[in-house]
């Protein structure tokens, strides 16, 4: 795809990472300069903490068992330079490619890490500290998948005392998965 000039100006495209048969699909919003440089989303500071947040109700990116894997992925696959965030116009020509991946995917469940990947797969304005923890259905077709927004990791390393609704968020989702 050569419509996005993020691709021009980023070192790698960052597509997925972790077991695609997972039931769980986690959704970021764009590569940092970490993942940009090893081509995996979520591998810098905020994918480590990610890591243990997930860890800790029993799933992983390594995990073969798809009842205990996620899969991750971004709404774009190229880093914005400078560390500015994507443009409004930029997000809309990822978002058709994500919601295509979404159905290739098959996920049961859907994490929307931080707000822009809120904003977008819930098509709200509504700011993330009004939809995190809370459940919401997309409809994919004949499918619904039920979302749960929840805080972008980087924004719980800038802001520690916001781990205890994160904590709260992944119990939900503990308890979601159960369900299944």
């Amino acid at each position: 795809f050569e419509g996005c000039g993020l691709k021009a100006t980023a070192h790698s495209t960052v597509f997925c990472d972790g077991n695609p048969k997972a039931r769980v699909m986690l959704v970021g919003e764009a590569p940092g300069r970490d993942e940009d440089r090893q081509g995996r989303p979520f591998v810098g500071r905020s994918g480590q903490l990610l890591d243990r947040m997930f860890a800790a109700i029993g799933l992983s990116r390594s995990e073969d068992d798809a009842e205990k894997a996620i899969y991750i992925c971004n709404i774009l696959p190229w880093r914005p330079p400078g560390k500015r965030n994507p443009s409004t116009e930029e997000i809309a020509l990822g978002l058709p490619f994500l919601l295509r991946h979404i159905e290739l995917q098959k996920p049961q469940i859907i994490v929307a890490l931080g707000g822009v990947s809120s904003k977008q797969l819930l098509d709200t304005s509504t700011g993330i500290m009004r939809t995190r923890g809370r459940w919401a259905d997309i409809a994919f077709g004949e499918r619904t998948i039920p979302v749960l927004p929840m805080f972008h990791p980087a924004y719980l390393l800038r802001q520690p005392a916001q781990k205890r609704y994160a904590w709260a968020d992944l119990q939900s989702l503990r308890t979601r998965i159960e369900a299944l």
